[in-house]
């Protein structure tokens, strides 16, 4: 499949999404929203891809925000209508991928762009990275999922600040607080999450897939639960017994 908005390439196990809209410092337009949608659902049915990184063209921006210019003119029907398609196309099936999803975050995170890196399950960053929700300085709020995951990843106090000072972070600071799990140079970022992705993909991906959903509703009433259930239906899968056979071998598993 074409694309023009994005590039797609295997490395090994691990499929690597480029963002190319390098003119616009890669920011979120609606047609780059549905191609990164279409693309994720291609690869979530794909048995050869284990890991899936996402990251932003060039060496300045991951994603500077969205595209504003389109909804500049809307009103309230058509921005809910904005939101709730972007979070159901790309957002939301982001973090509910079956395959972990890492964002390479090489430089602006800002607004939707903060929001993506945030729907991935794992963020590393580049030295050079900025990461700021500044919607309200447009006399808005995120609407990709912002105000529900910043909280979760570095508590509702920091989250308040970041949202309402609209304030961008370095990534010196983002790590500090959890937003980010790690901080290379730009030379190194991709590298390493290549090294993370392929440490990932040696391992069981249908584990995987049950931990995402485990990990996903641990702030919910049905986590607990659900670890349990995922728990057992693991120990009816060929990947049980290859992984327990394995460690029994003294070998490394071939899942």
């Amino acid at each position: 499949m074409n694309y023009e908005n994005i590039a797609v390439s295997a490395e090994g196990n691990t499929t690597v999404i480029t963002i190319t809209r390098p003119q616009a410092l890669n920011a979120l337009n609606a047609a780059t929203i549905t191609e990164l949608g279409n693309i994720l659902d291609k690869l979530d049915g794909d048995a050869s891809c284990r890991a899936i990184i996402i990251t932003g063209s060039g060496e300045k921006s991951f994603v500077a925000g969205a595209d504003i210019k389109e909804f500049s003119d809307f009103g309230a029907v058509q921005a809910e209508e904005l939101a709730r398609n972007g979070q159901r196309t790309l957002f939301n099936k982001v973090e509910n991928m079956t395959k972990p999803v890492i964002a390479a975050v090489n430089g602006f995170a800002l607004g939707g762009g903060l929001e993506l890196a945030m729907a991935c399950h794992i963020r590393y960053a580049s030295e050079n990275a900025r990461l700021g929700l500044p919607e309200v300085t447009l006399g808005l709020i995120p609407g990709y999922g912002g105000t529900q995951r910043l909280p979760k990843l570095v508590g509702k106090g920091l989250a308040n600040e970041l949202i309402f000072s609209a304030k961008m972070i370095n990534a010196t600071r983002a790590k500090e607080i959890g937003l980010v799990n790690e901080v290379f140079t730009l030379e190194d970022l991709l590298p390493k999450s290549l090294e993370l992705a392929a440490t990932i993909a040696s391992n069981s991906p249908i584990a995987i897939a049950e931990a995402i959903n485990a990990v996903n509703l641990s702030d919910t009433d049905r986590g607990y639960e659900a670890e349990i259930k995922s728990f057992g239906l693991l120990f009816e899968k060929n990947d049980k017994k290859e992984g327990i056979t394995a460690f029994m071998e003294k070998r490394k598993p071939n899942f």
